[in-house]
């Protein structure tokens, strides 16, 4: 992880916002993405505690694996860099609007009512299942700058964000799945393994 990062700073000089990233990546993400069964999903992130240019490259990095991927968000750990580093974007069809880059995030507020929606994972692909959970809430975090930002979430946003910070725990969407029988039928179909995921209780 070292390594990576120190391959990073060397890319650029350059000490601004990250250049804007195209949403018509082609080919292969340039990241590899690990799947469930791999143990670096199931780790704690750290907290990042300085925000500068190797920072500001991974995230473009991400966004580019992400796009190319076709996902709508993407975590540090899933690439295999235990960092507290997401990147999102809900609206992908839409080449106009900014995608959010999340730097130690947290939720400071979680809004009093549930929904149940249909998810899925970059990390488990091809799996989609219903999961629940709150339909807004309120964060904080540090944006691509290092500065501090707060703002407010509902639908699908809310949804995704909850997700990605998820990996920031080691947790997976499927660990949230209440219904054990489509959990494990979805799994197999896949070719995952049902003993790869750990249930919330």
């Amino acid at each position: 992880m070292a390594n990576h990062f120190s391959q990073l700073a060397r890319k650029s000089k350059a000490n601004g916002p990250i250049e804007k990233v195209s949403k018509e990546q082609t080919g292969n993400p340039s990241l590899e993405i690990y799947k469930l069964g791999d143990d670096v999903l199931r780790q704690n992130a750290q907290r990042i505690t300085k925000v500068d240019n190797s920072i500001r490259i991974l995230a473009k990095e991400m966004l580019q694996s992400m796009y190319a991927a076709k996902g709508i968000g993407l975590a540090a750990p899933q690439i295999g860099i235990n960092k507290e580093l997401l990147v999102i974007d809900v609206n992908f069809e839409d080449n106009a609007a900014e995608p959010l880059i999340l730097i130690n995030p947290e939720i400071t507020n979680y809004g009093t009512t549930l929904n149940s929606y249909e998810e899925g994972c970059l990390s488990i692909p091809g799996v989609y299942l219903n999961v629940v959970r709150p339909s807004t809430i309120k964060l904080r975090f540090r944006d691509e700058m290092g500065r501090p930002r707060k703002m407010k979430a509902d639908g699908l946003l809310a949804r995704c964000i909850q997700h990605e910070m998820d990996h920031l725990n080691g947790v997976l969407f499927v660990d949230r799945v209440t219904s054990k029988e489509d959990l494990n039928k979805e799994l197999i179909k896949e070719g995952f393994h049902e003993k790869d995921v750990m249930p919330i209780k």
